[in-house]
């Protein structure tokens, strides 16, 4: 079998799972609704009649979701790692996302977030008093 037969079983198969994958996509439900998909692609000026391929945009949008999301955790594991933690601390193992770990995560996808500075009088500031005394 020479290079350009085997090139051309290669292209055969790839061309065989991209049928299956997009066809998959007509019985997949995605998080993102394909009403919002659509919406916003509109927005940018693009139409598409092709519901699967609102429902490939719908799972890309998903997906890059997801990996913002774990990558803030993990900002916000390694920030509050090392806090130095007092008696209060070590009974509250609840994690808290900040906007600045959101921001960080957001930037290592080229998305820079600017937010306007704030202060507070206390990390509690803003939960009710149940929740403070916990």
């Amino acid at each position: 079998m020479n290079h350009g037969q085997q090139s051309g079983k290669a292209k055969h198969e790839e061309d065989a799972a991209l049928t299956e994958f997009l066809a998959s996509l007509m019985d997949y439900t995605p998080t993102i609704p394909d009403e919002l998909v659509e919406h916003y692609l509109a927005r940018s000026g693009f139409q598409c009649p092709d519901v699967r391929l609102i429902r490939l945009v719908a799972v890309a949008t998903q997906k890059f979701v997801a990996d913002v999301a774990n990558d803030a955790l993990q900002h916000c594991k390694a920030r509050q790692a090392t806090v130095v933690k007092d008696k209060k601390q070590q009974k509250d193992k609840r994690l808290i996302l900040t906007m600045d770990d959101l921001s960080k995560a957001l930037q290592e996808y080229g998305v820079n977030v600017k937010t306007q500075e704030y202060f507070a009088d206390s990390p509690s500031t803003g939960m009710d008093a149940t929740a403070r005394d916990e």
